[in-house]
C-alpha cells in the first residue's frame, strides 16, 4: 500500500523516525505534500537500498581510499606546476614560494553519489597569470604524459568546457581549468563566493560553475542522504534504460541531480522509496518547456549571460531546460532534441507504471532496472562505423564523432520536418572480426507517431547524413586512418557483436489462440478479446495473401565486409551504403520496453515474425522496394541515405511492438487507490509552474510572490473541490 500522502491525516506510524516541518522552504514553490513515509514506505526503501548495495553501485573502502591518494598527489603535481611557471616568467623568489594551484571536485564525486570506477571530476584553479591554452594545455600536459601513473591522456581544448582526460593509475579523471583573477590562489578559497567569478571568461566561469552548482545542489535539498539515495538509483535507472548521455542528447550527472533535488523540494518529508516513485509522477506530467528551477534566477552585476526566454531567442528553442542554481544561472540541458525528449518521456511513462506496481506490491525494484531492449524496439536503423589506425586515434576519433551524433539527430528532424524520429543509443560496440581498429554507434529510426504514411512516400535523408560526415570530417585533429562509414540496416540484419554471446534474441512466432487469448484494456477503452484477437489475426495476413511464417533464428549473420567497404577490410570516409529505410510504423505502435519477466513473456508472445525474404544489400547502386514484390513489411514506405528508393505503402504490416501493457504516451495514469487525490494534487501544483513564464517582473526576473499566490489559491480550489 502507497503512502497516504495529500489525504489530509497524517499517515506516519508510531514507529517511524520523527521528523520535524522543515525550518524553511526549499524551492520556488511550496511543497506538493509534507507527508512522511508509512511502514510500507520504510520497508521499501530498505529493499531498495539493499538492491542498490547488491548491485554493486557503491565503492568499496580500497578505491575510496586509493581516490584520496591519487587526488592529494594531482594536487601536488599541480602546485610544483604553478610554482615552475611561476619561476619561469620572472616573478620574485617570495612569489615563487607563495604560489599556489588547487585542486577541487565536482560531479558526482562532490555530490556523494559516485560508485566504483566512476570518473573522478576535478577542476584545478590557479592563478591570473598561468593561462589554459599555452600553461594549462601545452605545460601541464607535457609534465603529465611523462608520469609513467598516467595513461590514456587526452586533450580536449576546444570543448565547451574545456577538458584534460586521463587516468591517473588506474582512475578516470576530467581535469578542468579555471585561471582567476588572483595573483596567489589562497589555500581556502570560497567558491561559492561570486567574487572568484570577476574577470574571467565564460570558459573559466562554466568550469568554476560545476563545483558551485554541486555545493548549491546540497543546500538546497531538505535532507542530503535522502537526496543521494534516491539520485543513486536514478542514474542507474537511466543508465539500464539508456538515457544517462548528455553529450548525445539524454541527460548528465548535474541534470539528474537537478531533477532528483527538485522532487525532493517537493515531498520535503519522503524517504527514498517515496521520492523514486514521485520523480516518475512529476516529470511524466511535467508541462516541458517550462523549467524545472530550484531557486529564483538571480542576476549580477557582473553582466555575465543567464538563461532568459525573453531576452535571449536562442532560449527559446530550449525544449526541456534544467536552470542551474548558481549564478550564472543556465540551462543545464542544452542539449535535448525531440527525438530525445520523446524517448525520455516514454521511459518516464514506464517508469512511472512499473513504480505504481511496486507501491501496490505487484512488482519489486529489480523490474524497474530491466536494460531497456533498444535492438527490438525499432525496425530501422543508422549504424555509424568509425575506425582508426591505432588505439589513441581511436580514443580521440569515436570521442569526436560521439560528440557530433547529437548534430546527425538534429540534421535528420529538420529535413524531415520532424516526421522522421532518431533515437541515438548511446553506447558503443566493437566488432571483434575487424582486423583494423573498430567502434560502432546505433540509431534508431521510425516515422513519428500520428503521421500517416501516404502512397509512395519516403524520407530523404541523404543531404542530412552528406552535412554530417562533412561535420565529422572537418575534426581539427583528423589523421590517416580515421574513417567514418554511415548504413541503414533493417533489424534483422544487425550484427551479431551488439548482442551479448553474440546471439541475437529469438523473436518466436504467434498464433491465433494466443492473439486471443486475453482482454486488453488502455486507459478505460475497452477491447474484447475476440476484437482484439481478430484485429492482430488480420494484421497477420497482409494483403498479399502470404501468410508470414518463418523459423527462429537464434544466430544473426553480420554483413559481409566487402559489402560495407567496397571490398576493403576497412572503411573509407566517402563511403556510403545505397539502402532504404522504412518509414511506415504503425501509428498506435509504442516501443516496446523490457518491464518483469512475466510481462516479458507477454511481450514475446506478441511480437510478430520477420519476412523470410532479404533486403538489398548495403552496395552502391538503385534500390528498389515494394510491397507487391515480396518484400517485409518492414520495407513498407522508404527514406533515402545513398540512393533513389520508390516505394509503396499498399501493403498492410504487422504492429510488431504492442503489448497489453503498454503505457500510451501522453496520458498521465496514475497507479494506486489514492491516485485521483494524488494527481490533482500534483496538477494544481504543476500548472502554476507551468505558467512561471508569464509571472516576470519589469526586471524580467520572476516573481516568486505572484507565483507563491497562484500555486496557494490553486490548492485551496482543489482542497475544496
Amino acid at each position: 500500500m502507497g503512502s497516504s500522502e495529500g489525504m489530509g491525516a497524517s499517515s506516519k506510524p508510531a514507529n517511524a523516525p520523527s521528523q520535524a516541518p522543515p525550518l524553511k522552504q526549499y524551492g520556488v514553490t511550496k511543497p506538493i505534500s509534507m507527508a512522511g513515509p508509512t511502514v510500507a514506505d520504510l520497508k521499501r526503501t530498505q529493499n531498495l537500498e539493499k538492491f542498490l548495495a547488491d548491485s554493486g553501485l557503491y565503492e568499496g573502502n580500497e578505491e575510496a581510499s586509493k581516490r584520496v591518494e591519487v587526488l592529494q598527489r594531482l594536487e601536488q603535481i599541480v602546485k610544483n606546476w604553478v610554482k615552475q611557471l611561476t619561476r619561469l616568467k620572472g616573478y620574485t623568489d617570495q612569489m615563487v614560494q607563495d604560489a599556489n594551484a588547487l585542486i577541487v571536485t565536482f560531479g558526482s564525486y562532490r555530490l556523494g553519489v559516485h560508485g566504483p570506477g566512476a570518473d573522478l571530476d576535478t577542476l584545478c584553479i590557479g592563478p591570473s597569470y598561468v593561462n589554459r591554452e599555452s600553461d594549462f594545455f601545452y605545460t601541464l600536459h607535457e609534465i603529465l604524459a611523462g608520469l609513467d601513473e598516467v595513461t590514456e591522456l587526452q586533450p580536449i581544448s576546444d570543448a565547451h568546457v574545456p577538458v584534460m582526460k586521463f587516468k591517473f593509475d588506474g582512475i578516470s579523471i576530467d581535469l578542468l581549468y579555471a585561471s582567476i583573477s588572483r595573483l596567489i590562489v589562497p589555500e581556502e578559497l570560497d567558491i561559492s563566493d561570486v567574487s572568484v567569478l570577476h574577470n574571467v571568461d565564460e570558459p573559466t566561469v562554466r568550469s568554476l560553475n560545476g563545483c558551485r552548482v554541486a555545493d548549491q545542489i546540497l543546500k538546497l535539498v531538505p535532507n542530503v542522504e535522502y537526496f543521494r539515495t534516491t539520485l543513486r538509483c536514478l542514474k542507474y535507472w537511466a543508465k539500464r534504460r539508456g538515457l544517462y548521455s548528455n553529450v548525445t542528447g539524454f541527460l548528465g550527472g548535474v541534470n539528474w541531480a537537478l531533477l532528483v533535488a527538485r522532487v525532493c523540494q517537493m515531498y520535503p518529508n519522503a524517504v527514498p522509496s517515496m521520492l523514486v516513485s514521485r520523480f516518475f509522477r512529476v516529470y511524466t506530467q511535467w508541462r516541458w518547456p517550462n523549467p524545472v528551477m530550484l531557486c529564483p534566477i538571480e542576476e549580477n552585476e557582473l553582466g555575465f549571460s543567464l538563461w532568459h526566454p525573453r531576452k535571449n531567442p536562442r532560449d527559446r528553442t530550449h525544449l526541456m531546460p534544467i536552470i542551474t542554481p548558481a549564478y550564472p544561472c543556465m540551462n543545464s540541458s542544452y542539449n535535448v532534441s525531440t527525438s530525445t525528449l520523446r524517448v525520455m518521456m516514454e521511459q518516464f511513462q514506464h517508469g512511472n507504471k512499473i513504480c505504481g506496481d511496486i507501491d501496490l506490491n505487484k512488482s519489486c525494484w529489480r523490474a524497474l532496472f530491466e536494460p531497456y531492449l533498444f535492438f527490438e524496439g525499432y525496425k530501422n536503423f543508422l549504424q555509424i562505423d568509425i575506425v582508426a589506425a591505432d588505439v589513441d586515434d581511436l580514443r580521440n576519433w569515436k570521442g569526436w564523432v560521439e560528440s557530433r551524433l547529437r548534430q546527425l539527430t538534429l540534421m535528420i528532424e529538420r529535413d524531415t520536418f520532424g516526421k522522421l524520429q532518431c533515437h541515438p543509443y548511446p553506447r558503443e560496440y566493437i566488432d571483434p572480426s575487424r582486423k583494423c581498429l573498430h567502434n560502432a554507434f546505433f540509431m534508431g529510426l521510425q516515422r513519428k507517431e500520428g503521421e500517416v504514411a501516404q502512397e509512395g512516400c519516403q524520407f530523404d535523408i541523404r543531404a542530412s547524413v552528406e552535412e554530417f560526415r562533412h561535420s565529422v570530417n572537418s575534426y581539427m585533429f583528423w589523421k590517416p586512418g580515421m574513417d567514418i562509414h554511415v548504413s541503414h540496416i533493417r533489424r534483422r540484419q544487425i550484427p551479431c557483436y551488439v548482442f551479448p554471446d553474440g546471439l541475437k534474441r529469438s523473436r518466436p512466432s504467434r498464433s491465433a489462440a494466443q492473439l486471443k487469448k486475453s482482454p486488453t484494456s488502455i486507459h478505460g477503452n475497452e477491447v474484447s478479446p475476440t476484437e482484439h484477437g481478430e484485429k492482430n489475426f488480420k494484421r497477420k495476413h497482409d494483403d498479399r495473401g502470404v501468410r508470414q511464417n518463418v523459423s527462429l533464428k537464434k544466430h544473426c549473420v553480420s554483413p559481409p565486409v566487402d559489402s560495407l567497404t567496397g571490398g576493403s577490410p576497412c572503411l573509407r570516409a566517402g563511403d556510403m551504403s545505397v539502402h532504404a529505410i522504412s518509414d511506415c510504423q504503425d501509428l498506435k505502435n509504442v516501443r516496446s520496453t523490457r518491464l518483469s519477466n512475466c510481462e516479458q513473456d507477454q511481450f514475446d508472445r506478441r511480437m510478430s515474425p520477420e519476412s523470410g525474404t532479404e533486403c538489398a544489400s548495403n552496395s552502391s547502386g538503385v534500390t528498389s522496394v515494394s510491397s507487391n514484390g515480396g518484400s517485409s513489411p518492414e520495407d513498407v514506405g522508404s527514406a533515402l541515405v545513398g540512393g533513389f528508393v520508390e516505394a509503396t505503402t499498399s501493403g498492410r504490416f504487422e504492429d510488431t511492438t504492442f503489448m497489453e501493457d503498454s503505457v500510451k504516451l501522453g496520458n498521465n495514469t496514475l497507479s494506486g487507490r489514492n491516485n485521483d487525490v494524488l494527481q490533482k494534487e500534483l496538477q494544481a501544483q504543476l500548472e502554476p509552474i507551468a505558467m512561471s513564464g508569464m509571472f516576470l517582473d519589469a526586471k524580467g526576473t520572476f516573481d516568486n510572490d505572484t507565483l507563491q499566490k497562484t500555486v496557494i489559491r490553486r490548492l485551496s480550489l482543489t482542497s475544496t473541490a
